[in-house]
């Protein structure tokens, strides 16, 4: 336990457990240093990384012209006009974090990861191994920098909480490394500020009340805080007082699904690349296999060399085997390009899981699943043959027209965004929609039309989106050999203008028919011309 109780008996009240000495190490702006990499940026230019529309972490380049997190992305960009802003992608700073996390635990045992930048470990045991508290420091911050994360501060005190306080409150610019005496950690909290807590409302509360230290804070009672701010204000407290209750303990090591595989020379060609990498398929899912695992989402990196990396994440309906591995491979080679060559030849690639899924839950079940089975297979061999963009599934999408509501997307992917994206945006407002049931067929490409009343005359739309005349007949290119067909029903116009305040924007008048046989058309006016759009028999 770290700042824990023990209980003594039944009736006995609790008594605070004896701390446990920890290291903390911390890497400054790690958010942005791994997003810096991945994009190619400098990490030494002015950066902000931006969620929800405000500033998450910034560089330290940024922070000198002003930039501060939490704030909006144009005030941000007015104090510093030379701003690279990027979206913040938490699985991107977790991914990245990974090579130090296995780097440190090669070297120490029972490695806590508090956040993607920021480790704890008991120090008691690499003290021991190492001669120290200090060389255990600095041999560990080596080794997290020979893994991507340099600059990395270690603090060391009684509690985790402390311990982090202390590797951010760095005193001189040489300073790696600070040590709380043991039994010191309150005392040195209780000059900081309260908003090392993270907790904007609660500091804003106690300063009200002159409360602006962690140890002022420290000095309230027990109850008084429960009583005031309940169990979360109760914890922060403990915090503030140097009895962090927080315990370290070891992460359980996730197996290790990723494979690479080094060509030398680099190979040139796409399918060279994709049968030399085979072999580290089937390593993959032998892998998964002993793992007890199945690979539902793939991301696959590969670095010509240039150095150039190209890098995609790849879903599947069902699970990946070895052979959908190497068409996806192969897919990213290609990219649309000439399957014969490449821009510059492949040195490295690597393939790892991004979501996995117990076996059990993909066995087949007692009466088999041959439909399914069947048809996944077949898919998926016409995509091997045709290509990743060749076979395709709809999807129901956001939008005003029918033609924008259609969403194509490739055999065994999942739309932008995810289905839940998709969601959202089908569900939101969209004025001017048609309202349901939508038309059974929506055409490829819209086929002229023309609408003509009774008299012979082209039907138009006028000023007050009004019919210049009643539909009296109309025909449809391609369809009864181009002959009129008599309308016996209609409904509308109904106008729809989208973006109007741009240039590109459009003025469109929508309208339904009914023909001799029965089928309803839904026809739009657009440049003086009406157009099928869709039709439901």
């Amino acid at each position: 336990m770290t700042g824990g109780t023990v209980a003594l008996g039944a009736g006995s009240p609790p008594v605070e457990a004896p701390p446990t000495r920890t290291m903390v190490l911390w890497c400054p702006d790690w958010p942005v240093l791994a997003a810096a990499v991945a994009s190619g940026a400098d990490p030494e230019r002015p950066i902000a990384l931006v969620a929800k529309g405000l500033v998450y972490a910034c560089s330290a380049a940024a922070r000198h012209e002003g930039v501060l997190r939490g704030l909006r992305i144009r005030e941000a960009q007015a104090r510093c006009t030379t701003l690279v802003v990027q979206q913040y992608d938490e699985a991107l700073d977790h991914r990245a974090f990974e090579p130090v996390i296995r780097a440190v635990e090669g070297a120490v045992p029972g490695v806590h990861v508090l956040r993607p930048g920021t480790l704890a470990i008991r120090s008691r045991g690499p003290a021991r191994y190492y001669g120290g508290e200090h060389p255990a420091a600095l041999t560990l911050a080596g080794i997290a920098a020979d893994h991507g994360a340099p600059g990395v501060r270690v603090g060391i005190a009684d509690t985790p909480f402390a311990a982090e306080q202390a590797a951010r409150a760095r005193t001189r610019d040489v300073e790696r490394v600070r040590i709380v005496p043991e039994g010191a950690s309150a005392d040195f909290l209780a000059p900081l500020p309260l908003s090392v807590l993270g907790r904007d409302d609660l500091t804003m509360v106690l300063g009200r009340l002159g409360i602006t230290t962690l140890g002022a804070f420290a000095q309230l009672t027990d109850e008084q805080v429960r009583d005031r701010f309940g169990p979360e204000g109760a914890f922060l407290h403990r915090l503030a007082g140097g009895r962090d209750p927080r315990a370290v303990t070891a992460r359980d090591v996730p197996p290790d699904l990723t494979v690479d595989a080094a060509f030398e020379p680099p190979l040139d060609r796409a399918d060279q690349v994709a049968f030399a990498f085979r072999r580290s398929a089937d390593t993959f899912a032998e892998r998964l296999r002993a793992a007890e695992l199945v690979a539902t989402t793939i991301r696959i990196e590969i670095t010509d060399d240039r150095g150039v990396c190209l890098d995609r994440t790849w879903a599947h309906p069902r699970w990946f085997d070895p052979a959908d591995v190497v068409d996806r491979v192969r897919w990213q080679l290609q990219g649309g390009t000439d399957p014969t060559g490449l821009e510059a030849p492949v040195a490295h690639v690597r393939l790892e899981a991004e979501a996995v899924d117990a076996v059990t839950n993909h066995e087949r079940g007692l009466w088999g699943s041959g439909p399914d089975e069947r048809v996944h297979h077949g898919l998926a061999r016409i995509q091997g043959m045709v290509g990743h963009d060749g076979v395709v599934t709809a999807r129901i999408a956001g939008g005003r027209t029918l033609a924008e509501r259609t969403l194509f997307v490739p055999w065994g992917d999942t739309p932008a965004g995810g289905e839940r994206a998709v969601a959202v945006a089908r569900a939101r407002p969209w004025p001017g929609r048609l309202p349901g049931p939508a038309p059974a067929t929506v055409l490829d490409r819209p086929r002229p039309v023309d609408v003509v009343a009774a008299d012979g005359t082209p039907v138009d739309v006028d000023g007050r989106s009004t019919l210049t005349g009643e539909p009296d007949r109309f025909r449809a290119e391609g369809d009864r050999g181009g002959r009129f067909s008599a309308v016996t029903a209609w409904a509308g116009p109904w106008p729809l203008v989208v973006r109007w305040w741009e240039a590109g924007g459009r003025r469109l008048h929508r309208m339904q028919l009914v023909d001799a046989e029965g089928r309803a058309w839904t026809v739009v006016l657009a440049n003086g011309r009406w157009w099928a759009e869709a039709v439901a028999t």
